[in-house]
């Protein structure tokens, strides 16, 4: 059944996983003042090399208080439904990407990662897959639709849900769940999705993802590691588990279960999160899994499902981190503060992935209009950044990041001014090593992809190149 926004499992799973009629304190609360390095959820974890990201409805787009929220807090998107069977291929090879490509398009935008969800699953196909009649015809189709949506987002999705929920709930450790692509090519098509989605894009990285696998005891958990480790084995391409992380209690072993498969060579990505309750104990039970990601390297981003409790599949368990209103619950404050938490304290230095040089203030001036520019990393005060609450770039304690007479065309340049609070101060450090520059929506960028010294900071369209990406030291 189909019930909007839809996450990718049914709704009985979680009945067994002790989500749905969980008895919670609803506790009144006043939100905390964090003390953030960053103010907002994906810059916070950009510190640390991680995403934070949200699931997108394409129709929610218009609405200006959704797209606020979203810009704002989130550094990555996955789509609800839009990159679905039914959704792209409703007819038989014949491909529809108008509500994918809308918050594709929007994401690319604003400097967001998109992650794919999903090529094949068992829910949400159209009648004619279902009624496919041999192995020879399945496959056929299966590696279509793989190397056609793939290829269509190739560059732009930079980690696919390449099968989902394909392991039964019961039965013995490696069950798979019945569906036309296992009655028909049986357990191997989890391995021919993956195979052909390489083939389709290179460069994403591949994920299998799916829901109760995150007690690292339980059977369903050890059927996936079991075919992880086998993938590994025998190199078939894999790169990623997706946790999806639908909680109504956080398993007390959910980071040892992080570690035991990142220990197999895969990165994983908690991809679905949201977490029933209200008040401190929801705070609780988010601080826990955010502190389980940070704990393991591979453990490389977080998605909640969905924005605001508004929209929320489970909206009245208020399950996320934005109530109905889009107002941030204690949750939200506990994640900021555990994210901040493992930031780099006090300035450091960002350097420039395609140059190898470090963001500069031209001859250590402290004087406003004091050109931003690259140079060879050496540890000085003029290197020194720091990223306040409010989202500016603080260099010698009193000056910011500025964007030149506010500007907002590509070129515009870059310097340094007395901090003000205004726009053109404002950026926002992305998961991909971009930043932001707030009021002009673009990104700080070394024209022309230069490596020399001296070379003068601008503002660009964001492409994610790496005269466009930073790492911080």
């Amino acid at each position: 059944m189909r019930v909007p926004p839809v996450p990718s499992r049914r709704i009985g799973a979680l009945f067994a996983a002790g989500v749905l009629g969980l008895a919670v304190t609803v506790t009144a609360t006043t939100a905390p003042v964090a003390a953030a390095a960053v103010g907002n959820l994906g810059g916070a974890a950009a510190q640390g090399g991680r995403y934070y990201g949200a699931a997108v409805a394409a129709g929610r787009l218009g609405e200006a208080a959704y797209v606020a929220a979203l810009d704002q807090e989130f550094s990555a998107v996955t789509p609800e439904n839009e990159m679905k069977w039914d959704a792209t291929e409703p007819s038989r090879n014949a491909f529809s990407y108008g509500g994918a490509d809308q918050i594709v398009n929007h994401a690319v935008a604003k400097g967001m990662k998109v992650r794919g969800h999903t090529l094949v699953w068992h829910s949400q196909l159209p009648g004619w897959v279902q009624n496919l009649g041999s192995a020879t015809e399945v496959r056929s189709v299966m590696d279509n639709h793989i190397a056609n949506v793939a290829g269509h987002y190739k560059g732009k999705v930079f980690a696919w849900d390449v099968v989902n929920e394909a392991f039964a709930d019961g039965g013995p450790v490696g069950t798979l769940r019945s569906s036309v692509f296992q009655q028909k090519l049986g357990n191997g098509f989890i391995e021919e999705a993956f195979r052909a989605a390489r083939v389709a894009d290179p460069g994403a990285k591949l994920c299998y993802n799916d829901y109760n696998i995150d007690d690292a005891n339980a059977a369903k958990t050890q059927g996936v590691y079991n075919m992880v480790r086998d993938f590994k084995n025998r190199g078939v391409p894999i790169d990623c588990v997706g946790l999806q992380s639908h909680f109504g209690q956080v398993p007390g072993n959910y980071q040892q279960n992080i570690a035991q498969f990142a220990a197999l060579g895969v990165d994983v990505q908690i991809t679905e999160l949201d977490i029933s309750g209200s008040g401190t104990a929801q705070a609780d039970a988010y601080r826990s899994v955010t502190r389980a990601c940070l704990a393991v390297a591979r453990c490389t981003g977080i998605t909640t499902w969905g924005v605001t409790d508004k929209y929320s599949w489970r909206a009245s368990d208020t399950p996320l981190l934005l109530d109905g209103n889009y107002g941030k619950k204690a949750a939200y404050y506990a994640v900021l503060d555990t994210l901040n938490a493992t930031a780099p304290t006090g300035g450091s230095a960002f350097k420039g992935v395609g140059s190898g040089r470090c963001l500069d203030v031209a001859g250590a001036s402290q004087s406003n209009g004091a050109q931003a520019q690259i140079w060879d990393c050496n540890g000085q005060p003029n290197q020194q950044w720091t990223v306040t609450s409010a989202g500016e770039l603080r260099v010698y304690g009193n000056k910011c990041l500025d964007v030149s007479g506010g500007g907002t065309a590509d070129g515009t340049s870059v310097a340094v001014w007395d901090c003000g609070g205004q726009p053109n101060q404002q950026w926002r450090l992305n998961a991909d090593g971009t930043v932001t520059a707030v009021g002009a929506g673009k990104c700080l960028d070394v024209p022309a992809k230069a490596t020399a010294n001296g070379t003068k900071l601008a503002i660009w369209t964001c492409n994610g190149g790496t005269n466009q990406r930073w790492t911080r030291t």
